[in-house]
């Protein structure tokens, strides 16, 4: 996707459990695009979501338009 360095991080609410996810939000701007990984597995695959979407997502959660999740 790019040469640039990722800025992977996890929420603050995930409490170190082992069940989450990492993005980088750092490609946002300059390529419209979210990665997402596996906080557990960071060598494997990665996600690459359009940052409105991600932004869809993030917004559902929010205003529990997504339901207990």
């Amino acid at each position: 996707m790019t040469t640039e360095s990722l800025h992977w991080f996890t929420s603050s609410y995930s409490a170190n459990g082992g069940q989450c996810v990492e993005v980088a939000t750092n490609l946002a701007t300059t390529h419209g695009a979210i990665p997402i990984r596996d906080s557990k597995d960071t060598g494997g695959p990665v996600l690459n979501i359009s940052a409105a979407s991600f932004t869809t997502f993030v917004t559902g959660v929010k205003t529990g338009e997504l339901g207990d999740i």
